[in-house]
């Protein structure tokens, strides 16, 4: 097992080293510079969106709360789609019409007079919330390798993490995509193959799985956790309200931005709806599955570590079901969500450094070379303080995804949703998203989930996007660029 492992580790390094090669442009290190088909770039951005947050994160939510665990999955698919069906298209035209490369570089460039300011405010906030995000990823590392190879997380954390800042050193964007997509087709075998091996080995020790799954609590097998009325609206309600945060990440969009051609889009969202529709319905048989192969006492010796952390089911149950060699491809599968997640936010996070901050405050122009070297740079040590971050920090994954994705998604979903399909968006609108989304989901999340019980996920985004609506209406543009 721990040999698959390392080879799966030296592939992804190699893979990254062997088309990063040659000479490279800041603009491909930064976009990819148009080398990419849409299925790539499909497969790519749904490597990158489902982190360890769907293989540790949603798997556990899974085993510990049941059937009313479908209403995130469901918001999750709902946005996916969304950004597929109705925003790639237009991204890829007005990355075109602009020449921007990053999220932030896009919302400036329509408002001439005002780039520099949107442009640093958007990678400040996006630069905050990336880090918790990136830390999140190699925290979920540790725990894989702790529970799989007895792995003190310190080292389990290393060791993603100084991958992670080496393949991204090489190549940046390019490197990512190419490791993205060797990587989104090793999280597909594992969320579609360990579900359906986990079946054949409850039918051959008899697990009762209805019966295990009705023990589980009275309220396992509630698609509202056994609430009803309001309280029962909410939990839906916030579930669903992933969906929202899809529209503001940098980190997913990118990849509509980088496709080269108009024709590919079509591909692009056919490749993305088949693999998110079969990864969710995995995740969810996974963390479903798990409760009956602890019921039925095929997990012994993991139920403590289960009981104090549900985001271990996973790595136990491959570690105990299957042999070595098939558990070493499925947990690289399950490290692969994380490191294609990672990488993606360590290339963000350095390009936006040094598009939205480093080119506005430097008066004089640097060199496409100097800028390459800096943007290498800078992600190294965008990985060394997530590393510092992934140690110090002591939230689960799904909380800290969570509040990274709401503070994100709040923030940019509103102004970039407006941008492409309302005119009378304007600049004060925009600082209003940015500004708004991410006050509100600081506020909310520290003072006000917990007695209302709505999510920041959904609050900060109506929010957001009301106060963008109101500050376009009451200070237009005076002409739209």
């Amino acid at each position: 097992m721990l040999a698959v492992f390392v080879l799966y580790m030296v592939a992804t390094v190699s893979i990254a080293w062997w088309y990063s090669r040659g000479a490279r442009t800041h603009r491909e290190f930064v976009l990819g510079g148009g080398r990419f088909s849409g299925t790539a770039l499909a497969l790519s951005e749904r490597a990158t969106g489902e982190s360890a947050w769907l293989l540790l994160g949603l798997t556990g939510h899974a085993y510990a709360d049941g059937l009313s665990t479908i209403w995130v999955a469901l918001g999750c698919v709902i946005g996916i789609l969304f950004i597929w069906m109705v925003m790639a298209g237009r991204l890829r035209e007005e990355t075109e019409k602009t020449g921007a490369m990053t999220v932030s570089s896009l919302l400036a460039r329509r408002f001439p007079g005002s780039e520099r300011s949107i442009g640093m405010l958007s990678a400040v906030i996006l630069i905050f919330f990336f880090l918790l995000y990136i830390a999140a990823q190699f925290s979920g590392s540790g725990k894989v390798l702790q529970q799989t190879f007895g792995l003190d997380p310190l080292w389990g954390i290393l060791i993603a993490s100084i991958v992670v800042t080496i393949y991204c050193g090489l190549g940046g964007f390019i490197a990512v995509v190419v490791t993205d997509v060797f990587q989104a087709l090793l999280m597909i075998f594992t969320l579609v193959a360990f579900p359906v091996i986990a079946l054949f080995i409850a039918a051959s020790h008899d697990l009762q799985i209805a019966g295990a799954l009705r023990e589980a609590g009275p309220n396992y097998l509630s698609l509202t956790r056994g609430m009803t009325g309001s309280p029962a609206v909410i939990l839906v309600l916030s579930g669903l309200s992933w969906a929202l945060g899809y529209t503001g990440q940098p980190q997913l969009l990118t990849r509509m931005m980088a496709i080269r051609h108009k024709d590919e889009v079509k591909r692009a969202v056919s490749v993305a709806t088949v693999w998110t529709l079969l990864a969710y319905t995995g995740a969810i048989l996974i963390g479903v599955l798990g409760v009956a192969f602890v019921k039925g006492g095929l997990l012994g010796a993991s139920a403590p570590a289960l009981a104090a952390d549900a985001e271990k089911i996973l790595p136990a149950m491959v570690v105990t079901l299957v042999s070595p060699i098939l558990a070493g491809v499925l947990l690289s599968g399950v490290v692969s969500a994380m490191m294609s997640t990672a990488s993606s936010e360590v290339t963000v996070s350095s390009a936006s450094f040094t598009e939205d901050i480093f080119a506005n405050l430097r008066k004089k122009a640097t060199s496409p070379k100097g800028m390459l070297y800096l943007n290498q740079a800078v992600t190294v040590a965008v990985g060394a303080v997530a590393i510092v971050l992934a140690l110090t920090m002591r939230d689960t994954v799904y909380s800290l995804v969570s509040y990274a994705w709401s503070g994100i998604g709040s923030s940019f979903g509103p102004a970039l949703i407006l941008l492409l399909f309302w005119r009378k968006l304007s600049r004060a609108g925009v600082f209003a998203s940015l500004i708004t989304g991410t006050v509100a989901t600081v506020v909310w999340k520290t003072f006000l989930e917990q007695p209302t019980g709505v999510s920041e996920r959904l609050a900060s985004y109506v929010i957001s996007f009301a106060m963008a609506v109101l500050f376009s209406v009451v200070f237009p543009e005076k002409k739209r660029a």
